[in-house]
């Protein structure tokens, strides 16, 4: 999808000069059926929750992992399932004619149907997360499908204990996650529902299905003798209006509102991720505002102080500070002034067979190269590892999730509790991310790939840490920001060390920069190697 297409569907900001009629209808949302918000020092307004500080939990974590896992997935075919096959003579409604039959006959509420779920187990999956070196765990609690993972009370009749695998996904998440130590998050995308699903309304222009509507034009009383009796189509859909009625009405924007709260209120998550453009429905809504302010104040009440996180897309600077700024599948070029986050994938979003068989995830040297360039710039990162629809991983990412387990434990302290050093590093990829880009989400890839001729720096306390991206066919690395001449350092370089190796290495600092002498035998998963320098 082109980016124009993807920032549309991601609601990218909208113009100032654009805003009368969304203003119009923010004044009129306002008044609306929301619950209340927990009491405390923040309102649902920018200038209220730019006095929002950054947890140390979260800035000291630096990695979680994702499991973006719910009845998209259960295809296999990839992403963005619910709304492709609906798309006349897209590759997801090919596949779909081919494997379940003509979507005026089994719609994506079929497909929730078939998806149960049958081998998911949280606590081995979460546990393996954690000895991979996670500190956070985030579940999907909702796509743009609309159906929630979790026991809602909002949307009873389309969750996760009433249709599909009958359990409460979110809860089995939470228990695993807080049972191995690790803080929990959870990711809500239904808030593009009302626009997404818009294609469930059609029908097919050509062919012998021509002009028979798709199931999302179908209602409660269409289901007699069916096995969605008594359920309504439209509550999943959210289709119940004109098509390219852009602005969610009244009701919508109350039931997004309600049923959120109602995740953070009954799962307690540590995280929120709001795959949106800002925050929910902002353009047109208060509920994003609404809902970021009463998770603070939900979390100054219960824990004395503010330890939650909420993610958001696309920040202007106000934006940064009253929240975690996210970049989905691309990377900031600087040191950030205010902690951040990368989102990103080993495959794609939901589980795509296509992509296991021709072998195409990320490898994990290209995971711990991109956390490593990620925490040097004061960021996170959350990876997502895709779930099959039965509720497991295959052997592939079980491998790619093991490897990166192996490099944390020799590595991890050049990680954990790290801050930015002076500079983030140096080297071809360095000066090349200093050319300026326009935006920064959906950049990865695009870049030159590291070489040995890069290095990355954090650092803790009096102690700075050197990645460097390779191993040096010379076996000796000159790190030019560190040389006796740098304004960067108080005093002369004592002590070179190799994580994970067991004797100090020779060095010469030089005003040209530190050269460092690197052992013989070269370790293992040495496309990154840290060199902890005091």
């Amino acid at each position: 999808m082109k980016r124009r297409q993807l920032l549309k569907h991601l609601g990218a900001a909208i113009p100032a000069a654009a805003l009368s009629p969304y203003a119009r209808a923010a004044e009129a949302l306002t008044q609306t059926g929301m619950g209340p918000i927990a009491a405390g020092p923040f309102a649902p307004t920018w200038d209220s929750l730019e006095k929002y500080q950054t947890p140390d939990w979260f800035r000291n974590a630096k990695f979680g992992i994702w499991a973006h896992w719910g009845p998209q997935c259960e295809p296999e075919h990839g992403d963005w399932y619910a709304r492709g096959m609906y798309e006349e003579g897209s590759g997801h409604y090919r596949y779909h004619v081919e494997k379940y039959g003509h979507p005026s006959k089994f719609g994506f509420k079929d497909v929730i149907h078939q998806w149960k779920a049958e081998r998911w187990d949280p606590d081995e999956l979460v546990a393996l997360y954690k000895k991979a070196g996670a500190k956070y765990f985030m579940a999907l609690a909702n796509h743009h499908d609309n159906l929630d993972l979790y026991n809602s009370r909002y949307q009873p009749e389309w969750n996760s204990t009433k249709v599909g695998p009958g359990k409460d996904l979110i809860a089995g998440w939470s228990k695993a996650a807080r049972a191995n130590g690790m803080r929990f998050g959870v990711s809500v995308h239904a808030a593009r529902t009302w626009t997404w699903f818009e294609d469930a309304q059609g029908a097919d222009k050509s062919g012998p299905y021509a002009g028979i509507p798709y199931d999302g034009k179908l209602t409660r009383a269409d289901g007699k003798g069916t096995w969605w009796e008594g359920k309504d189509p439209q509550a999943l859909y959210a289709q119940n209006h004109a098509r390219g009625a852009a602005i969610p009405d009244k009701d919508y924007c109350d039931k997004f509102f309600n049923r959120t709260r109602d995740l953070i209120d009954n799962y307690d998550p540590d995280m929120v991720y709001y795959d949106d453009a800002v925050l929910p429905l902002w353009q047109f809504s208060d509920a994003g505002l609404r809902l970021t302010a009463h998770m603070y104040n939900r979390s100054i009440a219960r824990k004395g102080r503010n330890e939650a996180v909420v993610n958001g897309k696309i920040l202007n600077e106000q934006q940064r500070r009253s929240m975690v700024w996210d970049i989905e599948r691309g990377q900031s070029h600087q040191i950030e002034p205010l902690p951040w986050q990368t989102c990103t994938c080993i495959g794609s979003w939901h589980y795509d067979r296509p992509l296991y068989d021709r072998k195409g995830y990320k490898s994990a040297q290209t995971v711990v190269q991109t956390l490593i360039d990620v925490v040097s710039k004061n960021g996170n990162l959350l990876l997502s590892v895709p779930v099959r629809g039965n509720g497991t991983i295959d052997e592939q990412e079980r491998a790619i999730v093991e490897e990166i387990g192996r490099w944390m434990a020799v590595n991890g302290e050049a990680i954990y509790d790290t801050r930015p050093w002076a500079v983030y590093g140096e080297g071809p990829v360095a000066l090349e991310a200093a050319t300026p880009k326009t935006g920064a989400s959906f950049t990865e890839g695009k870049g030159k790939p590291f070489s040995a001729a890069d290095v990355r720096f954090t650092a803790k306390g009096k102690t700075v840490f050197a990645f460097v991206m390779g191993w040096p066919a010379s076996g000796k690395v000159s790190i030019e920001a560190m040389g006796s001449a740098s304004p960067h350092l108080a005093g002369p370089i004592q002590r070179v060390e190799l994580l994970g190796g067991k004797r100090a290495l020779a060095f010469e600092q030089t005003a040209e920069g530190l050269q460092v002498t690197l052992p013989a035998n070269m370790p293992a998963l040495a496309y990154a190697s840290a060199l902890k320098i005091s």
